[in-house]
């Protein structure tokens, strides 16, 4: 196996330095490692043997290929950061190339797109970007999109022609005239074409009896005639002549199928990919409009009929412009048409009744550029509907990446008309015809393939013919590795010499080749020790011409000047080195582009994080590892879009039921169904409201309240439960105020009164029971009564008198 070594100053390889020297260059290095606010050296950590192996472990490193490098004092690494090697004397002798962008081909934006011819009208700019990357290294480019201004218009009318579409066929009779008008006020180069289909001609689909081949509409007394099933017949190719559409409107007649889907998926793929019989113009906006009253028959179904085959994608049109393989291949998958669509450019808009609108939303978010509109029972709004849905299409523009290498990043920050940049968006909405936005598109490849690899995607927005071109070239060699010399003398005849290091033949070693194998001595083992103490070549090598030759191990490889350094003992997640996002470097994870943490684990990409509004984790949380933690209490969800008793869920859970029952408010199509996916809405009579885990919201309906319960289930969806009706007063008569007013003051003077008797009766009970108390207490005789006086009055009279020579004191009554 050949070596590689370095190439030191011809003194150091005149003689070895010595001992006490090698130890104070160790101690150095080591000190200038663990100096305070220096980080780890990835460029010189990563112990790269090679130019190109330099240029993989950081976008940051570079080489120098200088052949006298260093000096007697110091060997430093070739590989190293750019200030470093320049430092070190390596200025103009480095190998570090960068990713570039350049632009091959610029055409401006168009204003108009009729009246000019298709290679013209330009709707992205530029048209052809070339790329030259090195791994880690990450390039951008801007790519602005302008929906012009009177671009031409393909209408391929799609209708269901089963019985129950009978009364829909009578009222378009004339629609080639009257849509023409209305599309000629958008644009003035329209042209229209019409198919039909009904479902496939065999067993249980349709009625297949011989006395049902001719009019399967036999025995039905509501319609007793009608024409033979069929699956796809293509009428009336795309044309400017409206008058040829009502014609063969008024043609056809209705068919009968047994079961209630329909084959419209068979038709909707023959009317993508036939382009040639349909008429579809490069240079015109696409949009096929389908028709029907029922579900459609998806993929599988057909092996109820004996279809086994799976749906080729190709056009099965005959001479008589009818689907050939409708009794042959079972019906497409939904993956499938999705894709045949966007090949084609075409915008499919699905009119529907109101019965089956929830379904063919949900096909929405499985086809990508699909919108869906409400049909009435007898199609009387088709114009409008038409128009709405051509309306909404114009004013959105959404990129798409078409063949993307897997090796190969891609974001997106998009710059819409508000002039504010979204990172990690694609999408702009709400433009007018004419507006232009722009996309900042940043490129950065992950590893490095196989020499002399290319790569070409492309990026186009929805729906657009226009796109453009991305040629990807990888930047992974040294252009010093061109100028390599063989058997070259720097390296002693013993090996070639390419980009400052001698590649060593079989048996030969050292920094010039000069030692082969098995040379060696005591006195040059200290050598290949890292530090005094350790085992020679850290246990996992030979010291061979004072070099450490490591070991081969069966987990990966071994390296470093001390045999120090490994490439599979790094933190793992999962039981997968590094989480397979970066590469093991002497024991550290260096962390792909997009990661980050101890093991790679930790995704910084935030664009999972944020929720259908634009908001990062709906306001309610943090994006952490490229996922969504939560800190509003009571938030849950991939985007913490889930909350029952967060303020303001009532007006969100609003959009969604106005733009999914009622097919109003301030949703458009596709972002209802992106923003309401996970909403099941039922409506009822009467509303329950006992429910604890149910919040009751309601908001005004033109002078009405329209209420409904919102509720999480345990799949994660939310229940929406809505009245039907919103829920109206009616005002009450001056007559009924009168009398109110009346029989309230009355009340209330009647209430007034108990109240002053009750407070009055009150008072005179505790004044009577007070009198008696008073009563009860006196305790006198009647003779002993101040106010009493006796009839009698005594008087006593005092005298003195002598009688009898007796002297006499007393009283005389």
């Amino acid at each position: 196996m050949p070596r590689r070594g370095g190439l030191p100053a011809p003194a150091a390889a005149r003689r070895p330095p010595p001992r006490s020297f090698l130890l104070l260059l160790l101690l150095l290095v080591l000190a200038a490692l663990l100096q305070p606010g220096r980080g780890l050296n990835m460029c010189t950590s990563g112990s790269a043997s090679s130019c190109e192996e330099c240029l993989l472990i950081h976008p940051k490193c570079a080489w120098c290929s200088k052949e006298e490098f260093g000096s007697t004092r110091s060997v430093p690494s070739r590989c190293d950061l750019l200030q470093n090697l320049i430092a070190n004397g390596c200025a103009g002798a480095i190998e570090n190339p960068r990713s570039s962008s350049s632009v091959v081909k610029d055409i401006p934006l168009s204003s108009k797109g009729s009246g000019q011819t298709h290679l013209d009208v330009t709707q992205i700019t530029p048209q052809k970007v070339a790329l030259s990357l090195r791994p880690g290294d990450q390039t951008s480019f801007r790519v602005q999109v302008r929906q012009v201004e009177d671009y031409p218009v393909d209408l391929y009318y799609l209708m269901d022609l089963s019985l129950s579409m009978n009364d829909d066929l009578d009222n378009i009779r004339n629609l080639g005239t009257k849509l023409a008008e209305e599309m000629r006020k958008l644009t003035s180069n329209f042209r229209l074409g019409f198919g039909s289909f009904v479902d496939k001609n065999i067993s249980p689909f349709s009625y297949t009896a011989p006395r049902y081949q001719n009019n399967p509409c036999i025995g039905y007394k509501l319609f007793p005639s009608c024409v033979p099933s069929f699956g796809f017949r293509h009428l009336l190719s795309l044309t400017d002549k409206v008058d040829r559409f009502n014609e063969e409107v008024q043609k056809q007649k209705v068919s009968r199928n047994r079961d209630a889907p329909e084959g419209g998926f068979d038709a909707i793929l023959q009317a993508a990919v036939c382009k040639e019989k349909i008429g579809w113009r490069k240079e015109a906006s696409h949009l096929l409009v389908f028709t029907t009253d029922d579900v459609p028959h998806i993929a599988l179904d057909g092996k109820l009929g004996g279809l086994v085959q799976p749906h080729d994608g190709q056009c099965h049109l005959n001479e008589a412009n009818e689907y050939s393989a409708s009794s042959q291949l079972d019906y497409p998958s939904l993956a499938l048409l999705g894709e045949k669509l966007a090949e084609n450019n075409i915008h499919l808009i699905f009119a529907v009744t109101k019965s089956h609108y929830v379904l063919y939303k949900n096909f929405t978010a499985l086809i990508p550029g699909t919108t869906v509109e409400i049909l009435h029972k007898d199609s009387k709004n088709i114009i409008e509907l038409i128009v709405k849905a051509y309306n909404s299409i114009r004013s959105k523009v959404e990129l798409t990446v078409w063949d993307s290498p897997e090796d190969i990043a891609l974001s997106f920050t998009a710059t819409c008309q508000d002039g504010l940049s979204y990172p990690g968006l694609r999408k702009c909405g709400d433009l007018k015809i004419g507006d232009t936005v722009s996309f900042e598109v940043s490129v950065e490849a992950r590893s490095c393939p196989a020499e002399d690899t290319s790569h070409v995607f492309t990026i186009k927005p929805a729906g657009f013919r226009d796109t453009l071109e991305v040629a990807v070239t990888y930047n992974c060699l040294c252009g010093c590795t061109g100028r390599a010399e063989p058997a070259s003398g720097k390296c002693s005849g013993n090996g070639t010499y390419a980009c400052g290091l001698c590649e060593c033949d079989a048996g030969y070693l050292g920094a010039r080749c000069e030692c082969e194998e098995g040379a060696g001595g005591e006195m040059h083992q200290g050598l290949c020790r890292e530090v005094e103490g350790k085992p020679l070549c850290s246990g996992r090598g030979e010291c061979s011409c004072n070099q450490c030759v490591c070991y081969e191990s069966e987990f990966g490889n071994i390296y470093g000047p001390f045999c120090e350094c490994d490439d599979f003992s790094c933190a793992r997640y999962k039981g997968v080195l590094c989480s397979g996002h970066g590469e093991c470097h002497c024991g550290e994870c260096k962390c792909h582009a997009g990661y980050i943490g101890d093991n790679c684990n930790c995704s910084t990409e935030t664009g999972g994080c944020v929720s259908s509004d634009g908001q990062m984790c709906s306001g309610r949380g943090t994006c952490v590892c490229g996922r969504c933690q939560c800190t509003e209490p009571g938030a849950f969800g991939e985007t913490c879009e889930k909350c029952p008793t967060c303020p303001g869920v009532c007006s969100t859970k609003r959009d969604c039921i106005e733009c999914k029952l009622f097919n109003s408010g301030r949703l458009d199509n596709q972002t209802c169904q992106k923003h309401c996916k996970d909403e099941i809405i039922t409506t009822v009579d009467v509303l329950k409201t006992d429910d604890p885990n149910a919040i009751l919201c309601a908001y005004p309906v033109n002078n009405c309240v329209m209420k409904f319960t919102y509720s999480e289930l345990a799949s994660g969806k939310s229940n929406l439960t809505v009245l039907k009706e919103p829920a109206c007063s009616s005002a009450p008569s001056a007559v009924t105020i009168v009398l109110a007013v009346i029989g309230s003051v009355v009340l209330i003077g009647t209430i007034l009164l108990g109240l002053w008797k009750l407070l009055v009766t009150i008072h005179d009970r505790r004044e009577f029971d007070r009198f008696q108390s008073e009563r009860s207490r006196a305790r006198y005789e009647m003779a002993s009564n101040p106010l009493y006086r006796k009839p009698i009055s005594t008087h006593n009279v005092e005298f003195t008198f002598n009688k009898l020579n007796k002297s006499y004191n007393g009283t005389v009554d």
